[in-house]
């Protein structure tokens, strides 16, 4: 290999990486930084990894493409991974190394390198990406071919290769945050049975510190993409940005939950995702007035499965691109305003309207007797009660009673 991509944070892992690579495999190494939304994390990147060695630096603000292509799909679909995880970390992997694929095309590489662990998901989601997309690249994931077992281990090569590390005291957690989310893994959250620390929480709040008066506020969506917060346009970026202030001061957004990994561990982790859990809330109160009843509820069954696509890092498949021209169709009503109400760590719909609303005042009360009228409920349900009467005649002329009906436990008696 003559040149090698690297996906770079900057952090401990990547740094040591960046310098292995190079002695390893005596390549070139160019080091791609995707900005979903890191913040702070970013600042005085590209001094470090020239310095470290790398001899070309691409860092590429992609938060827009993010929310728009990724994130904002996710939530119309409804995904959330075992009812809780609204995947944050999931589908920024795809992204990340669909970029980073092109930039190795790009740079005419003969490579691409992540700092995933053998441990976790996340090396399955670069990996399948660099499949779908290039699979004539060869894959380096350091963590499965060095001698480096742990952080010690790490610091102790930066030294003998005078990697600049930073000196400020490192986190007990492990973290992953994009504009989407932050998730916090590891520590004490390494034993399910403790409640995480106050401190830990970096973008909300506590609930019982939140305002005592709650939040109202609108959001408006367009086919089912959020367009506008209290009546004011916004663009993706602007729009979460500004959900994420709202949630966080009010202390919503936190999920505390065990998982079950890809690899086939479980995980104890904690995320927080404000502006995502009220565009979740809203997008649920919108389509529950825009869509059928059928619709709907076939639209849950899609949904746990589009969540275990992207969760196992299949975002590049024929199946998710199926399951998305369904969503999409879906979505052509979901048009209108949602009214919620933010408080001490709860996000609840109070009002939703839209042109396309299913939903009639006039009907809903049955005042008129040309669109409902009362008398047929009794055939209704006599055919779709007929499965139930048949099996009971039945049982009554083998058995002389109901197979449903309930048995007198009073009768039995105790040992």
């Amino acid at each position: 290999m003559k040149k090698v991509v690297l996906a770079y944070s900057g952090g401990l892992d990547t740094s040591v990486i960046l310098v292995w690579l190079k002695e390893r495999y005596g390549c070139e190494v160019i080091t791609f930084t995707a900005d979903l939304g890191q913040g702070e994390e970013l600042e005085g990147l590209e001094e470090k990894a020239l310095s470290t060695g790398a001899s070309k630096v691409y860092i590429e603000d992609l938060r827009e493409e993010f929310l728009l292509e990724y994130a904002f799909p996710t939530v119309m679909a409804g995904a959330i991974y075992e009812r809780q995880y609204l995947l944050g970390t999931s589908f920024a992997r795809p992204l990340t190394a669909k970029r980073q694929v092109e930039i190795a095309e790009l740079e005419g590489a003969d490579a691409v390198s992540h700092g995933c662990t053998g441990k976790g998901n996340d090396q399955v989601r670069f990996e399948l990406t660099y499949k779908a997309l290039n699979p004539r690249l060869k894959v380096i994931a350091p963590w499965r071919e060095w001698d480096i077992r742990s952080r010690e281990d790490a610091l102790a090569y930066a030294a003998a290769h005078d990697i600049p590390v930073a000196t400020t005291e490192r986190s007990i957690y492990s973290r992953d945050r994009n504009i989407w989310h932050l998730s916090h893994e590891g520590g004490l959250l390494e034993d399910p049975w403790q409640e995480p620390e106050e401190d830990m929480f970096v973008l909300t709040v506590a609930p019982e510190a939140a305002p005592d008066e709650p939040l109202y506020l609108t959001i408006d969506f367009k086919e089912g993409i959020p367009k506008r917060i209290n009546g004011v346009a916004c663009g993706a970026v602007e729009l979460l940005t500004r959900l994420n202030e709202l949630g966080g001061a009010h202390g919503g957004g936190r999920e505390d939950l065990v998982e079950n990994q890809l690899v086939g561990m479980k995980s104890h982790g904690v995320y927080e995702t404000p502006g995502g859990t009220i565009l979740y809330t809203a997008h649920r109160g919108l389509e529950s007035i825009c869509l059928d009843r059928e619709m709907l509820h076939y639209k849950d069954v899609i949904a746990q499965r589009y969540a275990e696509l992207v969760y196992y890092g299949l975002w590049f498949t024929p199946l998710r691109e199926a399951l998305d021209a369904f969503v999409r169709k879906t979505q052509q009503t979901v048009t209108g305003t949602v009214r919620l109400k933010l408080y001490k760590g709860s996000c609840t719909v109070v009002g939703r309207k839209s042109p396309y609303s299913l939903y009639r005042e006039d009907y809903a009360t049955f005042g008129e007797e040309d669109v409902y009228d009362q008398a047929d409920a009794q055939g209704f349900i006599n055919l779709f009660g007929l499965p139930l009467k048949v099996k009971a005649l039945l049982d009554i002329e083998g058995l002389g009673i109901s197979g449903y009906r309930s048995p007198d436990y009073s009768k039995f008696k105790r040992d």
